[in-house]
């Protein structure tokens, strides 16, 4: 795990979702660890169309490697205001940039209270540690 990565501006659950809060917006996706546990990720399917809404803890979509196929939980509730396009086609994207390229959704935060209850970075490195 030495060589995964985990930025101290985002918030992380413990199903291994990350969130960048952006005023009162944010960007959602999996983290380094989920990828690299998931492996290479071959299919994703997500809510595509952005006019739903999320509910923190509730599933918003399924990832698929060749591995194993897992559901996405929503770390945070919120009103979709756009969803990764280019997962569609690319999904290796969420494998080579989890953090960037790689997101899933853009919500408009509508329970902004949800974020106390997300982990640090440091945090979630612990979290993993005891796992």
């Amino acid at each position: 795990m030495a060589n995964l990565t985990y930025p101290a501006n985002l918030k992380y659950t413990e199903s291994d979702e990350w969130v960048r809060v952006d005023g009162d917006q944010a960007t959602i996706g999996i983290t380094d660890y989920a990828q690299d546990q998931l492996g290479d990720i071959v299919y994703i399917e997500l809510p595509w169309d952005a006019s739903q809404s999320v509910s923190q803890g509730v599933k918003f979509g399924d990832i698929e490697s060749v591995k194993a196929t897992s559901e996405l939980i929503s770390p945070i509730s919120g009103e979709m205001v756009k969803v990764n396009e280019a997962l569609k086609d690319t999904p290796e994207l969420i494998n080579d940039s989890p953090y960037d390229e790689g997101w899933m959704l853009v919500v408009k935060v509508t329970k902004p209270e949800e974020l106390d209850s997300l982990m640090s970075a440091e945090e979630y490195q612990q979290y993993l540690q005891g796992r």
